[in-house]
């Protein structure tokens, strides 16, 4: 256990309904094996009554009560960016941020959602089909996301969103990136997954806040791999019919404990066990 000496963390997360997060003890249960007086914080807008244009104040007020960094969640990665000091080129070529360091009197900005994400795919869906693939969501979260899909070797991924202008910039951004040829702006869902051999939701819808499924039932097919980043509930409206059908399905558990991994080791400077935040993780139950 870490005693009074010992180096310690200030930190915490600002989302939109995140009472269930398991971040905060992921967190805290790693620096305590490795000795850190590590104290995180949930700053959740609904129970505070509070909208995004409130993190102009959050951030103030953070960085004057001493906390070494925030992680960002929805609805915030990209609304953040504005009131940032640096970003890293992974954040800035993403457009969204989900990590915050204050350190020195600045707030430098980082994006661990595409690193969690890729390394979650790799180890949850080795060996699937990725030709072509359907996301749904065009957020902050999507765009780390879609940036993972197409470095993990995706042919060709259509982004659909509500907000169609947020489709069409991170279609944008992916072809600056990757080539004119590797994203395309969704138009007709139901043509696009029958052409699709992936489906990822970046969407929120799913979470315990907002159940649901992002798209209609009947576009899943048994031949569809599935994937999630949502991880409360673990088991999502989405991913339960997507494997009562018969299709391979990866959860949002994977890009949960990664991202956090990779944001840890930038609060702290010290490497984490990713093993060990795995467990941990899956210790906490659905």
């Amino acid at each position: 256990m870490p005693d009074m000496s010992s180096p310690s963390v200030l930190a915490g997360l600002i989302g939109s309904g995140i009472q269930s997060s398991r971040t905060p003890s992921m967190h805290e249960q790693e620096g305590d094996a490795q000795g850190i007086r590590y104290l995180y914080r949930l700053i959740d807008l609904d129970a505070l009554g509070l909208e995004a244009s409130a993190l102009p104040d959050l951030l103030t007020a953070a960085e004057r009560m001493g906390f070494t960094g925030l992680n960002i969640t929805f609805p915030c990665k990209q609304a953040v960016i504005p009131l940032l000091d640096e970003l890293s080129e992974e954040a800035l070529g993403i457009g969204a941020v989900n990590t915050v360091v204050l350190k020195g009197g600045k707030r430098i900005g980082h994006n661990t959602d595409c690193l969690g994400f890729a390394e979650g795919f790799r180890r949850g869906l080795p060996d699937v089909s990725r030709e072509r693939v359907v996301q749904m969501g065009a957020g902050g979260a999507g765009a780390a996301v879609a940036h993972a899909l197409l470095r993990e070797q995706v042919g060709e991924l259509t982004v659909f969103d509500v907000e169609t202008e947020k489709a069409e910039a991170l279609v944008d951004n992916l072809r600056a990136t990757f080539g004119h040829n590797r994203a395309r702006l969704g138009i007709d869902l139901k043509a696009a997954m029958q052409a699709a051999q992936g489906l990822v939701n970046t969407t929120p819808v799913g979470m315990a806040k907002l159940p649901g499924m992002p798209l209609p039932a009947e576009l899943l097919r048994p031949e569809l791999w599935v994937a999630e980043i949502i991880y409360f509930p673990l088991e999502t409206e989405l991913l339960k019919h997507a494997r009562e059908i018969g299709c391979q399905a990866l959860d949002g558990s994977r890009m949960a404990v990664f991202q956090a991994v990779k944001a840890f080791e930038l609060f702290t400077g010290q490497e984490a066990d990713a093993q060990r935040m795995q467990a941990h993780f899956a210790s906490l139950g659905n």
